[in-house]
């Protein structure tokens, strides 16, 4: 079953009662309570500095493996809160993760950048740009992909996809749609930070990416061939809403991009929702720990995903 994706961008009072994620509204506000079992909750957005809950329900919440995803002042996610452990053999798994070998690392690193560089020439060629180049720089990643054929692909391809009379630059604090990006890959980083803890990993130990201070290493580095997904729906919607919407981000932007869980993903010829398809990615990593399998299973975007 596809877990729900809530989003509270108003007042809210948010409570445990009999399994269920309870709703009340502030007194004066039209608004009838509403009720959510907490068994189908997968990621919580709060976005509103007057969202109140109470630690019953984040217990719950935790219990059933749901992600709390909290906004800054500027309404983009800033913090997850998530289970330290979701599997029953954690501590036995854990061991396997924690004592792989650098080669391995280096081996999945490299499979990584592969899938994410040809995910990305997929989108290119959505959208009628040259994508050959893109192609050979997959072709030749090696182990730890040492030629730093990740950064160089990126460039290319934000060129590419974003065209206006200045080059586009990616980054947190750059102008739109950066801002629905940064927003999309939190969503998408908090979706596999809950899949990593499910599998049995912990989500601070990277194969690739080392930063002490991000406790999320691991996210970021399986996160990397589903980012295209995220470029996808943002495109879309910078396309259909006018300029100055997707520059404040409004509400309705926001409801857009939390359908990101549920769009369609292809894994071996298999169709399934982003959510349970980075499940069996991030399961299949475990296997590649523990030495069942060798490769990751990560997603190939269609030629109709657009």
């Amino acid at each position: 079953m596809i877990k729900k994706t809530l989003y509270f961008g108003n007042p809210a009072y948010l409570k445990k009662e009999q399994h269920q994620l309870k709703v009340e509204f502030p007194p004066g506000e039209d608004k009838s309570p509403k009720s959510i079992p907490i068994e189908d909750i997968g990621i919580v957005i709060l976005d509103h500095p007057r969202v109140t809950l109470t630690q019953a329900l984040l217990s719950a919440l935790i219990d059933n493996n749901a992600a709390l995803l909290s906004c800054d002042s500027r309404h983009l996610p800033a913090g997850l809160f998530m289970p330290m452990s979701a599997n029953h053999v954690y501590t036995e798994k854990l061991r396997h993760q924690l004592e792989s070998s650098e080669p391995l690392r280096k081996n999945l690193w490299q499979q990584t950048v592969k899938a994410k560089i040809a995910n990305q020439a997929r989108v290119l060629r959505l959208f009628g740009k040259e994508a050959d180049n893109m192609d050979y720089w997959a072709s030749k990643v090696r182990s730890g992909d040492p030629d730093n054929y990740e950064g160089r692909a990126a460039a290319n391809y934000w060129a590419k996809l974003i065209e206006s009379d200045q080059p586009f630059k990616r980054g947190r604090f750059e102008e739109a749609p950066n801002n629905l990006l940064n927003y999309g890959y939190a969503v998408l980083r908090a979706i596999v930070a809950r899949s990593l803890v499910a599998s049995g990993m912990l989500p601070a130990v990277g194969i690739h990416h080392r930063n002490k201070y991000n406790p999320f290493c691991l996210a970021d580095d399986i996160m990397e061939p589903y980012r295209p997904y995220v470029d996808l729906l943002v495109l879309d919607i910078a396309e259909r809403y006018d300029e100055e919407e997707v520059e404040l981000l409004t509400p309705r932007l926001k409801q857009e991009l939390l359908v990101l869980p549920t769009i369609d993903v292809v894994i071996e010829e298999a169709k399934s929702p982003l959510m349970v398809g980075m499940q069996r990615s991030t399961a299949s990593l475990m296997q590649c720990y523990e030495g069942e399998k060798r490769r990751i299973a990560y997603p190939e975007i269609q030629p109709d995903s657009s």
